[in-house]
């Protein structure tokens, strides 16, 4: 039964991470980039002052909202949607596109960030523009919402913009369970033991008591834990990286001239062991670049739909930050680490050792660190993955609450916390390809929304820029809630 379940896995998990899913991924991020005039060029240092740059000096990005107000500042909702995004994939993906794909592989990540940086962009101003408050005074966000009240708004499409939703909230809840959860927390207990000889048992209990702490506390407490620690494990692995980098310096320039080589030369990779050219480098670096920063899924608009932001054009420019930091950033310094310390053959493209996953970092840190080396890379992944744990419950929830209504999350969530455990105890082979399948399903209602939505999202992003950049005397678009709430105020029916 299980190697039937594995087979149709298979063949489901080849269709929907193949080379079509792949350009519809790439062709929204290119469509929206064109809609939007190259937003994320064009006005750089405009979203780079209002995102990095605001953080140290607009306290209104991160002050805490009131006691009884449920949502969250817009620093929680980026380090909550990081927390979720900086995961095992950053590490463990990266590593998995240079053995398979080559150096070339991580120029072809580089394109998927550019371009994916507009398709989140556009998922949080959707999610920011049709979000709604729940029975708890929660928002409530997401693909699910826009798909139902954006896309079933139009003609004749009632009934497809809901069934739709309903398939997104599916996918999304088996996924939090799998990619969310298992597979992080058994990439922490196989690391753990190797690193520091902790039996598995002894960490799935730690961590599923740690993650009861904070999930059963709701999106407040995630974000209140995700604000911290964030920052905190972002800056201890750049800095790891950027020592690795330095101290192998002679060889960073000969590095970035392999990756763009690599991308395009036809060339065999690994010494033809495992393919060619740039067909190998292309696919791997694309589908590594979409898992690590899931541009185009749908997941992170979730939480930052959350957010105490009015304008949707703001938390879109959150949405282009955090691929940004993710894949231009933290996944090109994982890239370097491995490319500047002997373990890969610049000339071909073969790894030359015999290390995979995390162990091939590891090693990479081992050749300035000595023997912490692996251990630095044990706690950055338990840095990196439990806090995906973090962020995905709250993805989970907002399906589970999509699904069932709000008043039954708490059960989600003390199932969610029981599944650590499971994880970090059991052989998750079938349990990785499975949450890769639902994760990869969920891109496809997403993208038929953002799709179906892009006249909005280009309204929404030229009355922004109009008043906010170009101070042009132009009434600002309320959110689809707000302009509901207008209509309330004035005696009018929504149909009116």
């Amino acid at each position: 039964m299980v190697e039937m379940i594995a087979n149709v896995n298979g063949v489901v998990n080849s269709f929907v991470w193949g080379i079509p899913m792949l350009v519809l991924l790439i062709g929204t991020g290119i469509l929206m980039t064109a809609l939007t005039k190259v937003f994320q060029i064009s006005h750089f240092g405009y979203w780079m002052e209002h995102t990095l740059g605001s953080i140290f000096t607009d306290k209104h990005i991160t002050k805490h909202t009131e006691k009884g107000d449920q949502s969250i500042t817009q620093f929680q909702s980026l380090c909550t949607a990081l927390a979720a995004t900086i995961g095992t994939g950053n590490i463990v993906g990266v590593s998995s596109a240079l053995l398979f794909g080559g150096p070339g592989s991580i120029f072809w990540m580089w394109i998927v960030a550019f371009f994916g940086m507009m398709t989140n962009y556009s998922e949080n101003v959707l999610g920011i523009y049709y979000r709604r408050k729940n029975e708890k005074g929660e928002w409530s966000g997401g693909a699910m919402y826009y798909l139902r009240d954006g896309l079933g708004s139009k003609k004749g499409m009632g009934k497809v913009g809901a069934a739709l939703a309903v398939l997104f909230a599916l996918f999304c809840l088996l996924a939090s369970f799998g990619i969310g959860n298992m597979s992080q927390i058994n990439s922490i207990a196989g690391n753990m033991k190797a690193a520091f000889m902790i039996p598995n048992l002894v960490t799935g209990i730690v961590l599923m008591v740690l993650a009861g702490l904070v999930v059963l506390g709701g999106i407040k407490r995630i974000a209140s834990v995700t604000e911290k620690l964030v920052p905190f494990m972002a800056v201890f692995y750049i800095v790891g990286a950027l020592i690795v980098c330095v101290a192998n310096a002679g060889q960073l320039i000969p590095a970035l001239v392999s990756i763009f080589k690599g991308a395009f030369a036809v060339k065999a990779v690994g010494g033809g062991i495992v393919g060619a050219g740039v067909k190998m480098a292309l696919t791997w670096g694309m589908k590594r670049g979409v898992f690590s920063n899931e541009a185009g899924l749908g997941s992170s608009v979730m939480v930052h739909s959350s957010s105490n932001v009015r304008e949707p054009v703001r938390q879109g420019m959150w949405g282009i930050f955090e691929v940004f930091a993710d894949t231009i950033v933290v996944c090109t310094l994982t890239a370097l680490t491995v490319l500047t310390s002997g373990l890969v053959d610049l000339e071909t493209g073969a790894v030359i050792s015999k290390a995979e996953g995390s162990a091939l970092v590891g090693e990479a840190f081992a050749k300035v660190f000595g023997p912490l080396g692996p251990m630095f890379i044990a706690l950055a992944i338990l840095l990196f993955a439990f806090s995906t744990v973090l962020g995905w419950s709250h993805y989970g929830s907002k399906a589970f609450e999509y699904l069932f209504g709000a008043g039954a999350i708490v059960l989600y969530r003390v199932v969610f916390i029981l599944f650590i455990l499971c994880g970090a105890t059991m052989r998750l082979e079938l349990a990785w390809d499975l949450s890769d399948t639902f994760n990869g399903l969920m891109a496809i209602p997403n993208l038929i929304g953002v799709l179906s939505l892009s006249p909005i999202v280009c309204r929404i992003t030229k009355n922004y820029v109009d008043r906010r950049i170009r101070g042009l005397d132009t009434e600002p678009m309320l959110s689809a809630f707000l302009e509901v709430q207008k209509m309330q105020a004035q005696g009018l029916d929504e149909s009116d």
